[in-house]
């Protein structure tokens, strides 16, 4: 078993990864939560494979109610608010008690922002089931609902009390989703660790990697930590945590969350960006070709055929925009990155990602 701590004083907690970790979940929250009731926000994907047994570990010591939402990017609006809301009030919730998102990083925004609002606030536990949410969304305290207008437009910075990370799960996720996943793992390796991108580019497949999943898991994570723990608003370096972000939050805007999965928009955004930044003597050239190997290694894409121009005004509501500027997240070379203050002449109109 593999514990990291987020420390940021009061708002600190822990994050124990470990293969199998949900067969005795019962015992870490204990060590957390000494309250009464306890409610489950999950998917009809993830719940019918993990809800039923974490349920009834947790009523050998507490009252234990579940809301199962529609699995997707779709769900993750504010029209999901009232259900969980009134689910929450029927079930008696009071300040004391405690909310589970167990799923993926939709889950985990949508079911961490109603416990952030919901008597202006409640505890929260992250279970993630997918590797996107394990790497990345379930640690750092964001949570959001999506806007028509764009992804994540509303939402807090509300840290969890405990993450409960097992691989294990990653077993029942169709391949997709693990490729999914790569995408964010692929990230950390470009923006901060050089041999974990190596690792990465020695393996022939997703499947040639799974011995080294916990570890690998836990290397993301561990980054995610640090940077947090230096900038835990979002103001400074841990803009660095969305590298191809900006690209890809547009990308999947523009599809109406429909096509690309967030790890696929990533990796779009990461390839596009940093041959547009290759043009500009920004990042060191072969940066981006050496990236586009590792995507296909991970069955990930690296273009999508939409002409520039018509992403350019979701990336201009990039929450990563501070004080006009349009605050680009780019590599000087692999494992090291840097907030650029560009503009949209960044963008060259006539390009197609």
């Amino acid at each position: 078993m593999m514990k990291l701590t987020v420390d940021l004083g009061a708002d600190s907690y822990p994050i124990y990864i470990e293969n199998h970790i949900l067969d005795h979940a019962l015992s870490y929250i204990r060590e957390v939560f000494s309250g009464k009731r306890i409610m489950i926000i999950s998917d009809d994907h993830v719940f019918p494979l993990y809800g039923k047994k974490l349920v009834e570990q947790l009523e050998e010591a507490y009252e234990c109610h579940h809301l199962v939402l529609p699995h997707g990017e779709a769900t993750k609006n504010f029209q999901s608010l009232p259900k969980i809301y009134s689910a929450l009030l029927e079930a008696g919730m009071t300040r004391s008690d405690l909310m589970i998102a167990l799923g993926g990083g939709v889950t985990g925004d949508l079911a961490g922002f109603a416990a952030s609002s919901y008597l202006r606030g409640i505890r929260l536990i992250q279970i993630p089931t997918s590797l996107l949410a394990q790497v990345d969304s379930s640690v750092g305290g964001k949570v959001a609902v999506d806007l028509p207008q764009g992804k994540n437009l509303v939402g807090a910075f509300f840290q969890p009390s405990l993450v409960l990370i097992d691989p294990a799960v990653l077993h029942t996720l169709d391949p997709r989703f693990v490729s999914d996943g790569m995408g964010e793992v692929i990230k950390y390796g470009c923006i901060k660790d050089i041999s974990l991108f190596e690792l990465l580019e020695s393996r022939a497949s997703f499947q040639d990697l799974k011995a080294d999943l916990p570890s690998v898991i836990h290397r993301c994570v561990d980054i995610k930590r640090r940077v947090v723990e230096t900038d835990p608003f979002d103001t400074g370096e841990r803009m660095l945590l969305n590298f191809g972000h900006t690209l890809a939050h547009a990308i999947e805007q523009y599809y109406h969350y429909g096509r690309e999965s967030h790890g696929e928009a990533v990796s779009i955004g990461m390839y596009q960006i940093c041959l547009l930044a290759e043009e500009q003597g920004l990042t060191v050239s072969g940066t981006a070709q050496r990236i586009k190997r590792v995507l296909d290694i991970y069955g990930l894409p690296h273009t999508c055929g939409i002409p520039l121009r018509e992403l350019t005004e979701a990336m201009g509501r990039d929450k990563k925009n501070l004080n006009n500027k349009q605050n680009l997240i780019l590599l000087k070379e692999i494992g090291d990155s840097y907030i650029y203050a560009g503009s949209a002449d960044f963008f060259r109109k006539d390009a197609t990602v």
